[in-house]
């Protein structure tokens, strides 16, 4: 009897804190006028990422560990890529440029990596050069340990802030109540490097007995998404949250993001995983979504090929396939509108160098946003 008691009690609060978060920012249906979704590149599988390269290509992860290189209308497979532990959510995973690319040639990769003694394997970022169509001078800045042959949660997004560091998401990899709060541990952290690898001496944990000392924030669960604020130049997170509860977040240094001793969403069976949505010492998210979407990549619009849209925020939903903009005033989302309803699952979506909107949609390709004239 106290049981049923207890979970209609975790109902009551879980429904309300749902329409107080829902009521206010209900997302909004498309307006079909504003824009042609034109599939620029096709027969993608599970494109985790992209990025645009100088010369107008541009550079495509598909999970199933293959990189791809768009140019000219064609797809041709880069050779000499790492080995890849695919399984569940693992696999080939973001990739990103450096700042200075032009000058320097460096690329980053996040995937799931089996290196190591144990089985399985973890996150891993690499960096290399593209030599034609081979990676070059690859090197491994970091490697998530120890392996497990869990297939969830590897995260993994990669930035540049504008001091050209090194930021990257890990997810907790399914051991919530082991990594994400253990700052000796891997998994439920967002890392901060030099571009070359080397812990910056400032880190929040350097000089703490056994740490990790690349950690920059942790008590996240599974960051999908991880981009620059191209004002303030703050770094900006998503993160999945359980059944409920996906988070954004603004990621400060050595800072706690409470997952899981802190939630707005429960177990998937509908159980709860705690009573407490907010804790001392605890980072409230920005937002947080009632039920969940599964929000993957995001960005900022700042471009003037959209300019009702300039200080958006677009994040992908795998969940419910759309793309969803989120309109902010003074760091408060206060409307929510749905893009490319039913599309597909959206994994990644950049403004490139041109301007345009480009959506990378699982099962499709990479779609190009060409605004309507009016």
């Amino acid at each position: 009897m106290k049981k049923s008691i207890y979970y209609f009690y975790l109902f009551v609060v879980m429904h309300n804190l749902s329409i107080s978060q829902t009521l206010e920012n209900k997302v909004s249906e498309p307006k079909n006028d504003v824009f042609s979704a034109v599939l620029l590149v096709d027969e993608l599988e599970i494109p985790w990422g992209f990025t645009f390269l100088p010369n107008g290509a541009i550079l495509i992860t598909e999970k199933k560990g293959e990189l791809l290189l768009f140019k000219d209308n064609k797809k041709q497979k880069i050779g000499n890529i790492p080995k890849v532990y695919k399984r569940g959510q693992g696999g080939l995973l973001d990739v990103a440029l450096h700042p200075k690319f032009k000058e320097n040639g460096w690329i980053y990769l996040s995937y799931a990596s089996p290196e190591g003694e144990q089985k399985g394997g973890h996150t891993a970022i690499l960096r290399a050069k593209l030599k034609d169509t081979i990676l070059a001078e690859k090197k491994v800045l970091y490697k998530a340990t120890p392996n497990t042959t869990k297939g969830q949660h590897f995260g993994s997004r990669i930035v540049f802030d504008k001091n050209n560091y090194l930021y990257f998401s890990i997810g907790e990899r399914g051991a919530r109540d082991i990594n994400p709060q253990d700052i000796k541990r891997d998994g439920g952290k967002i890392y901060k490097l030099h571009d070359d690898g080397r812990i910056p001496e400032d880190n929040p944990f350097v000089g703490v007995d056994s740490a990790k000392t690349a950690i920059y924030s942790y008590g996240h669960r599974n960051p999908q998404g991880l981009i620059l604020h191209p004002i303030t130049g703050e770094i900006w997170n998503n993160e999945h949250g359980p059944r409920g509860g996906d988070e954004i977040n603004i990621i400060k240094k050595g800072a706690n993001y409470g997952w899981p001793l802190t939630t707005y969403g429960i177990n998937y069976s509908g159980t709860s995983i705690t009573d407490k949505t907010e804790m001392k010492g605890m980072e409230q998210p920005l937002y947080y979504w009632i039920p969940s979407i599964a929000p993957s990549g995001m960005a900022f619009i700042t471009s003037d090929k959209y300019p009702e849209w300039n200080g958006n925020l677009l994040v992908g939903s795998l969940k419910y396939q759309y793309l969803e903009r989120l309109i902010l005033e003074n760091n408060k989302v206060i409307r929510r509108e749905k893009l490319l309803p039913d599309l597909g699952k959206v994994r990644a979506v950049k403004q490139g160098p041109d301007g345009y909107i480009y959506v990378a949609v699982e099962g499709k390709g990479i779609y190009k946003l060409i605004p309507n004239s009016k």
